[in-house]
């Protein structure tokens, strides 16, 4: 069963840096991308930023690009998403997702079969 697990959510400062952690477990993932998410209440869920694992290709969101680098491990089981420069409308739940690797990493919510619970970042003034 593959799980994934957030951390490193938290209450942070405009300007301010956050770094939200997804570890993946029970399977084998380098040909997967695993990519983040975040939903606000009353939005649909946005992709943010993914990385495949077979080149360590990354995609990012226009939102967000400049701002949020994703990285993962050599393991290729844990990626990191360092957030700079937050602004109150970053202010979301932040999930990590799971999906098969292909020629285009995907961007919407069906290229992904995997799930986290999680992790809340609020950014205030």
């Amino acid at each position: 069963q593959v799980r994934l697990v957030e951390s490193g959510g938290g209450l942070v400062q405009a300007g301010g840096s956050l770094t939200l952690s997804c570890t993946a477990s029970g399977g084998t993932f380098s040909s997967s991308v695993m990519g983040w998410f975040r939903h606000v209440l009353g939005k649909e869920r946005e992709f943010l930023a993914a990385v495949r694992w077979s080149d360590r290709t990354t995609s990012y969101a226009e939102s967000v690009k400049g701002r949020f680098t994703i990285s993962g491990n050599n393991a290729m089981n844990t990626v990191v998403l360092r957030m700079d420069s937050l602004r109150p409308e970053d202010t979301a739940d932040y999930y990590c997702a799971l999906g098969p690797g292909g020629a285009r990493i995907g961007q919407r919510l069906s290229d992904y079969d995997y799930w986290g619970r999680g992790t809340q970042v609020n950014v205030y003034r």
